[in-house]
């Protein structure tokens, strides 16, 4: 990987939402999408090189801060994010971000970047990616259970990365599955709403559970869900919040990103902590198996982690280079004399 240097002027890139959205619509959403997940599959092959840690939380009765931050020994990342559940109820987000790459050697910054609409395409690529690998060969069909701010991000990584050709969407807000059902109008999939979840799975190879509740919740019970179907369960990202019923999970081979996080705020933390699951990066190195029958149940137990915000910030990075898609943000006091601090700050004095 080319190392970004820092400028003479110590200018910092700057990628405000207005110019990711212009990013997106220049690459193509679906583009993007599989340029973010090639990134992603590119990092988790060389995952040991990567510092790894679980994120640094600070948590509330009405959400969760979070700091997340990786480096492969020549650029540094980290990303902000919150996760409010009770936010649309006052017409805010239920997750935002910002997120930041800085060079190693000299620890300037070389990218500072909104993460809100980054982070959700992140999370569908990462979904799709490991969805291409373990889902059932041929899977044309997903379930798509919360059809809140992921879902349609969710739907199109699905469907440009592993092929799905419908959907079939549910949420206990209708109003949330019209929304999501009239963006999907033209995109090229068959869309189905649904009234319960078990309607929603009829024929899904693939299950995306995606709620905002933060709660021990019941998305799907141990019934509604049959043999040779592959989950990815993205909702349950904080400790206290899970969609499965633990049954499902003692059916399952599980698949994580970093056990360490995963125990504390996915799925598995309804199980013993010395309960087996397999690293995915393990799986694309070819250290561990993914799926081996048709008859498996594969569970994707997703919370995110920081090296799939790495990849993404390096995505956006490399895409925005001799583009107008940045500011270039005076973010750094950078005196000509760098022992001389002080004197740039008088030098700066109003006449």
């Amino acid at each position: 990987m080319t190392t970004p240097q820092p400028s003479h002027k110590a200018l910092v890139p700057f990628v405000s939402v207005d110019h990711m959205m212009k990013l997106v619509h220049h690459i193509g959403l679906e583009p993007m999408l599989r340029g973010i997940a090639d990134y992603i599959e590119a990092d988790f092959k060389r995952w040991p090189l990567f510092d790894k840690t679980p994120r640094v939380a600070s948590h509330s009765d009405t959400g969760v801060i979070e700091l997340m931050p990786t480096s492969d020994g020549d650029v540094y990342g980290f990303k902000y994010v919150n996760g409010h559940p009770s936010n649309t109820a006052d017409g805010l987000q239920t997750v935002t971000a910002f997120g930041l790459l800085a060079d190693v050697a000299s620890g300037y910054p070389v990218l500072l970047s909104e993460m809100t609409l980054l982070t959700a395409l992140r999370t569908a690529a990462t979904s799709a990616l490991v969805a291409r690998v373990l889902a059932p060969k041929g899977s044309k069909v997903m379930a798509m259970i919360g059809n809140g701010t992921q879902s349609e991000f969710q739907t199109l990584g699905m469907k440009t990365i592993v092929g799905i050709e419908e959907v079939r969407l549910y949420d206990i807000d209708a109003a949330a599955t019209a929304k999501c059902a009239a963006n999907l109008a033209g995109q090229g999939l068959r869309v189905v709403s649904c009234t319960t979840a078990e309607e929603a799975i009829e024929g899904a190879q693939i299950i995306t559970t995606c709620t905002a509740d933060k709660q021990y919740a019941t998305i799907l019970t141990d019934n509604m869900v049959g043999a040779g179907v592959h989950i990815n369960a993205i909702g349950g990202d904080c400790p206290g919040k899970t969609e499965l019923a633990p049954a499902i999970l003692h059916r399952s081979d599980i698949f994580v990103e970093y056990p360490e996080q995963t125990r504390i705020e996915g799925e598995i933390q309804q199980l013993p902590t010395d309960h087996s699951v397999t690293e995915f990066w393990e799986v694309l190195t070819g250290a561990a198996q993914g799926r081996t029958s048709q008859a498996q149940i594969t569970l994707f137990d997703s919370v995110g982690f920081a090296i799939e915000d790495f990849s993404a910030l390096r995505f956006v990075r490399d895409q925005i280079a001799d583009t107008a898609f940045f500011h270039a943000l005076d973010l750094l006091a950078d005196p000509d004399d760098p022992r001389d601090l002080f004197g740039m700050l008088e030098r700066a004095t109003p006449a």
